[in-house]
């Protein structure tokens, strides 16, 4: 519903406390034409900005104010608007802060096209980062960002972003998948008390070149039959190892012959079962 047109006029020239009381006035045009008054200043823009039923006429304008965005306050709240236009956000999203960066990628109503774009930005800026911001991001980033970390494979931030209860099994796989994984990343996830008890992980693990040979031979007893089948085809791994996986395949076999026989053996010596 439109304003009156003495509301508009108010609105360009309004001042104090007439200019706070306009920052609610609920038509599109008055608040349009707020963005005319020169005492709007960065504050009273922002508490506008921060109106959740604000109309989306009104974030297209301010997004279209060049001006008006050479301001980070009001770049950030336009960013973070759940009603500001997709093209304005997008475009927004690569020039915010770390920090908003991550709270952005966070935030459980951001769309799935900004949060894409928001840990692209993280990720991509990860290799000129301080430790301090690393070990920030490992905790409380999200599940790729954190994913990504545990790829760069520093010493001080593995721990933290293993333990990082959003990591999901899937980034862990990613990184193992890697075939210049550094190898202390190996070694961190074989120890971890979460991640190396995870079989799709442990499978990953005996994939890796920069397995030891302890933690491979530990984990084959737990491997299905099957997956060391796969695991044993040439090329897969190395041919050192191919040979102790070709030895427990066997073992696995000769265990199942000699179960199924003794079952044999104790159904023929059963009198009650029929002949």
């Amino acid at each position: 519903m439109p304003g009156n047109e003495a509301d508009r006029e108010r609105a360009i020239t309004a001042s104090g406390e007439e200019l706070a009381a306009l920052l609610h006035h609920p038509a599109a045009d008055v608040l349009l034409a707020l963005l005319d008054n020169p005492a709007l200043d960065e504050t009273q823009l922002c508490l506008l900005l921060n109106r959740k039923d604000l109309p989306g006429e009104v974030l297209e304008e301010v997004a279209r104010r060049k001006p008006l965005l050479k301001n980070y306050r009001v770049k950030r709240a336009l960013a973070f608007h759940p009603r500001t236009p997709r093209l304005g956000s997008l475009r927004l999203v690569r020039e915010l802060y770390l920090m908003d960066l991550m709270q952005l990628a966070l935030l459980p109503g951001t769309p799935a096209e900004l949060k894409r774009i928001a840990e692209e930005q993280l990720v991509g800026r990860l290799p000129q980062l301080p430790l301090g911001q690393k070990i920030t991001l490992a905790r409380r980033g999200t599940a790729r960002v954190v994913g990504a970390l545990l790829a760069e494979g520093h010493a001080q931030v593995l721990p933290i972003a293993l333990d990082n209860p959003g990591l999901t099994e899937a980034q862990v796989l990613k990184a193992l998948s890697r075939g210049n994984l550094p190898v202390g990343v190996v070694k961190a996830v074989a120890q971890h008390r979460k991640w190396s008890h995870a079989y799709n992980v442990r499978l990953a693990l005996v994939r890796h070149p920069g397995a030891t040979l302890s933690t491979i031979l530990a984990y084959l007893p737990e491997l299905t039959v099957s997956d060391l089948r796969e695991l044993a085809a040439p090329g897969i791994v190395s041919e050192s190892l191919r040979k102790y996986l070709l030895a427990e395949i066997e073992q696995r076999m000769r265990k199942g012959t000699k179960a199924a026989l003794a079952e044999e053996t104790a159904d023929e010596q059963d009198p009650s079962k029929p002949g």
